[in-house]
């Protein structure tokens, strides 16, 4: 949902943010997930750019996933 690559290395990735869940040892809740490749799962929790930059990056693949699962019927 970040760089629309179809690698077959598609997660879901947790967002890193406290007021979602995250602390030392805990990942954020099931509800605040991103889907992304491997490369950008990876260049969100551990690249250049800055902390708010990848943040906001995270926030709007996490967007296009909910839109995602909706669309999709996953959930209604």
């Amino acid at each position: 949902m970040n760089c629309n690559v179809q690698d077959g290395t598609i997660v879901a990735a947790h967002s890193n943010q406290y007021r979602d869940g995250r602390g030392y040892a805990f990942k954020s809740h099931d509800f605040r997930v991103a889907y992304l490749c491997h490369a950008c799962h990876y260049a969100i929790d551990h690249g250049k750019g800055g902390k708010g930059h990848r943040t906001e990056e995270w926030e709007q693949a996490h967007r296009k996933t909910i839109e995602y699962i909706f669309l999709q019927g996953i959930v209604k």
